[in-house]
């Protein structure tokens, strides 16, 4: 099972810019989304994450280059699996419930609670528009024909709405983060901590892997160099 130390950045705050989030992940290590379910991984796009918290609020950055983007969807708790699409599932104090945040590529979200796949409720929308967005994509250049698009997210303690923490430190969670396509040309389906199963469900909760918030500011290593994933 995978283990995520998740650092603690105390100089951010709920509502930091946006830019200045996105900025402070890439200066972190990237996390791979790479293994692929079920399908062939010929076209298996490129796919990483960046994570830390700040008391009481996530920031996550996702990173992504693809041969196909696709963004139908603008309403919450539309299908946005069906576009390019990137997902973090979570669950607290090893419970069975766990919350799924999925979005697309322009950051329209889904977001769910529940025991399992087909036992789920929607989390309201005012809930789920606490959670802050900034996405940002571009076309391929005359060598590549990839596209790249990047999504920052701040998602606050209380859009966990099933859940009352007035901090995140300390507490014991699981999850996992995906990457996926189902009605692109090509689709995929792929995971930060792999999953054993025969066909793409996301919703298996017993290979989530264990997400560490650590109790200690992160420090910058002297020859730490960042954007290696995606720099031009």
């Amino acid at each position: 099972m995978g283990h995520l130390q998740i650092p603690l950045l105390r100089h951010l705050q709920q509502d930091s810019l946006l830019n200045l989030i996105s900025l402070e992940l890439d200066k972190l290590s990237q996390q791979q989304i790479s293994n692929s379910l079920g399908l062939s991984t010929d076209e298996k796009p490129d796919a990483a994450f960046a994570i830390a918290y700040s008391g009481d609020c996530i920031f996550l950055k996702y990173y992504v280059r693809e041969a196909s983007v696709q963004a139908r969807y603008r309403n919450t708790h539309d299908p946005v699996y069906k576009d390019s699409c990137v997902e973090f599932f979570i669950a607290f104090q090893g419970e069975r419930e766990y919350y799924n945040l999925e979005f697309n590529c322009l950051g329209t979200c889904r977001a769910g609670f529940g025991p399992d796949r087909h036992n789920r409720k929607l989390l309201h929308p005012a809930t789920v528009s606490k959670i802050r967005r900034f996405a940002s994509l571009r076309a391929g250049n005359t060598t590549s024909p990839l596209k790249t698009w990047h999504l920052t997210l701040a998602i606050p303690a209380s859009a966990f709405s099933e859940h009352s923490f007035a901090s995140l430190e300390k507490v014991q969670a699981s999850g996992n983060f995906y990457k996926c396509g189902d009605e692109l040309p090509v689709p995929h389906f792929l995971a930060w901590n792999q999953l054993q199963t025969s066909t793409p469900n996301f919703h298996l909760p017993e290979f989530f892997g264990s997400l560490q918030f650590l109790p200690t500011e992160y420090q910058m290593e002297e020859n730490h160099t960042s954007l290696q994933f995606f720099k031009a």
